[in-house]
C-alpha cells in the first residue's frame, strides 16, 4: 500500500467514523472494489487524459450517484481529480484496516483441497472467534496441492493442520532420533 493510499483511505475512515457511517461506507467501498476488479478498464477510463476532467467526474456521477454514500462518491471524484484512481484498492485496504481495528475484527483465510461446507466453515469461524476474542471475517481458498487437512492464516499466524505438515513433523522427529 502506498503512502497516498494510506493517507487518503485513513482520512476517509476518520470522516466515516466521525459521521457514524463507517459500516455503510465499508460496504460501499468493498462493492466498488469488486466492480473495479471485474471491470479493470473503468479505472483506466477515469484516468484517460483525452477525456476532459469534468466529463470523467460526470461519468462517476452517472455510474454511482444514489448507489453509494455521498462521501464515497465524493471520495471517488477526489481520486479522479488528483489522478489517483489507481490507488483506490489501497485506499480501501487502509480504510478496512482501520475499520477492523476499531471494531475488533480479524481476517482469517482457510485453505483446503476441496471447498468446505457451510456448517464446517461456521464451526471453524466460531472456534477462531473463541481463540482470538475477535469477530472473524473468514475467506476460503481452495488449493488442490493441500492433500488433506486445512491451513489457516490469521493475524500473521499460520495454523497448519495439513497432512504435509504432519508428515514433515514426523520426518523431523525421526531424523532427530537417528542423529
Amino acid at each position: 500500500m502506498t503512502k497516498a493510499a494510506e493517507l487518503y483511505g485513513g482520512s476517509l475512515y476518520e470522516l466515516a467514523a466521525e459521521e457514524g457511517k463507517a459500516a455503510s461506507m465499508m460496504e460501499d467501498l468493498c462493492g466498488l472494489e469488486k466492480i473495479f476488479r471485474e471491470n479493470p478498464e473503468y479505472p483506466g477510463l477515469l484516468l484517460e487524459p483525452s477525456i476532459a476532467r469534468a466529463e470523467r467526474i460526470s461519468l462517476i456521477d452517472q455510474a454511482f450517484k444514489g448507489q453509494v454514500e455521498t462521501y464515497v462518491l465524493n471520495f471517488l471524484k477526489i481520486l479522479c481529480e488528483e489522478g489517483l484512481i489507481r490507488e483506490f484498492s489501497g485506499c480501501v485496504e487502509a480504510f478496512r484496516k482501520r475499520y477492523y481495528k476499531d471494531n475488533n475484527i480479524a481476517e482469517a483465510s482457510v485453505i483446503s483441497a476441496v471447498p468446505l461446507d457451510q456448517d464446517r466453515l461456521a464451526a471453524l469461524k466460531a472456534k477462531l472467534e473463541k481463540i482470538s476474542g475477535r469477530t472473524i471475517v473468514l475467506t476460503e481458498k481452495v488449493d488442490p496441492s493441500v492433500i488433506g487437512g486445512i491451513r489457516i492464516e490469521m493475524e500473521g499466524r499460520l495454523f497448519d493442520g495439513t497432512a504435509a505438515s504432519r508428515i514433515a513433523a514426523i520426518r523431523k522427529q525421526v531424523t532427530e532420533i537417528i542423529v
